[in-house]
């Protein structure tokens, strides 16, 4: 059965799955609302965040990636311009900048993406990866031992042989250290592969999995791999990255590694967040080291004779020649056209955020940045509108940036902070 290289039910965010449609039962929306639902409250989301339960079936939130019971699985894709495969590939990348995952360009042009679903080709990559690691060596470290053996191995432990040993002279307390690959790291490796074996359907995928199984076949099972105490160093360079894709694949809620149990399993991502993330690490690395703050903390939008109070905290702060510029991330949808056109559709109440954090931050400029559609946001990303703030010097900017294009993206958030003021 895992052979069998079936696409699941695939939709985009906001989008609909209709009883009836691609075999999808009553009794298969129930399962896939209750699991969706769990998975919800794990990322701190309300219910219906990932699916809400309609009459006619399932309409899916702003949160994307895979949902699966068994034998239903449903693939969300956001809401980005451009067909399946090409929305695949572009989250992907989000994924691996927003994660801090080094994907190089050759590992995606390797992916069918227009064949495969998320799952599977995140599980591509960490096989194919994972194997080209574990053929040079797994990860081995020393591990404290403490044995009676007919000879002296490392140390004698002298308190032990006067007192357990004093009546048996043919055996020696020895203390030792045995270099071994049974380590906290494998052992999170080793549930991730075992998890994904019972998941994927690629044979491509089976058959790396099974090496992969093979190969960890004398480490130990963890029953809770994601309270293993992995400790990432120099000596394990290689598998920095792994250890994040592995806890990607076993970060969820239902899953039971100690009874290898799979009744379920999600690997979702909340688009708000996803972007936030995404923003500011390509913002990390157009400006100059140090010059970009996440989730800056510490300014106030009041203050009283104890100190400050409504503590702001904007997504992203820039030191720059002109001043701070603050920039916050909307994953909504701007609007064009009528009455619209003059302001863009843009939230009165996203508007008093920004100006709380031009006065807290003492900005030079603010910046709601959104994603770029074609028929929302015209021809190109990059700066859309400028607005003056009233009575300051200060002004309130929206920009657009093209996550379909996801390596253009540096560059174009250059481009709108260095953009010249009012």
């Amino acid at each position: 059965m895992n052979n069998l290289p079936i696409m699941p039910l695939a939709c985009r965010e906001w989008g609909r799955l209709k009883i009836g449609e691609d075999g999808l039962t009553e009794r298969d929306a129930d399962r896939l609302h209750a699991a969706a639902a769990r998975a919800a409250r794990r990322l701190k989301l309300h219910e219906d965040a990932v699916f809400e339960r309609r009459r006619e079936g399932l309409k899916a939130g702003q949160t994307v990636g895979i949902l699966s019971v068994p034998g239903r699985t449903v693939e969300i894709l956001p809401k980005i311009d451009g067909e399946d495969g090409a929305v695949r590939k572009a989250l992907i990348r989000m994924l691996a900048v927003a994660l801090d995952l080094r994907i190089a360009a050759g590992e995606l042009a390797a992916l069918d993406t227009q064949r495969r679903d998320l799952l599977e080709l995140l599980a591509r990559l960490f096989a194919d990866r994972l194997l080209a690691a574990v053929r040079r060596g797994l990860p081995r470290r020393y591990i404290a031992h403490e044995d009676d053996l007919p000879v002296l191995r490392g140390r004698l432990n002298l308190t032990r042989q006067v007192t357990h040993l004093a009546v048996r002279p043919d055996r020696l307390a020895c203390r030792y250290d045995e270099l071994s690959e049974d380590t906290p790291l494998n052992r999170v490796l080793k549930a991730a592969v075992t998890r994904l074996a019972r998941l994927v359907r690629a044979p491509a995928n089976v058959r790396s999995l099974a090496e992969l199984a093979a190969r960890f076949e004398a480490v130990s099972a963890s029953a809770y791999p994601l309270r293993e105490a992995v400790r990432l160093d120099r000596t394990n360079t290689a598998f920095h990255d792994l250890y994040r894709m592995a806890c990607l694949f076993l970060d969820d809620e239902w899953q039971s590694t100690k009874s290898g149990a799979a009744d379920g399993f999600a690997l979702l991502f909340p688009m708000n967040e996803l972007f936030e993330k995404f923003v500011g690490r390509c913002l990390k690395r157009a400006l100059a080291p140090g010059a970009v703050h996440l989730q800056r903390r510490g300014r106030y939008a009041l203050s009283d004779h104890r100190g400050g109070l409504f503590e702001t905290r904007p997504d992203i702060v820039a030191e720059t020649s002109e001043g701070p510029i603050v920039l916050d991330t909307k994953w909504k949808d701007l609007e064009r056209g009528g009455e619209n056109e003059r302001k863009l559709g843009v939230a009165q109440d996203d508007i008093y955020q920004m100006l709380a954090y031009a006065r807290a931050h003492d900005a030079a400029r603010v910046i709601l940045l959104y994603p770029w559609r074609k028929e929302t946001a015209g021809k190109d990303d990059g700066m859309l509108r400028q607005w003056k703030v009233a009575n300051s010097n200060c002004a309130l900017d929206v920009a657009t940036v093209d996550v379909g294009a996801p390596d253009s993206v540096i560059a174009t958030l250059r481009n709108i902070v260095d953009s010249p003021g009012p």
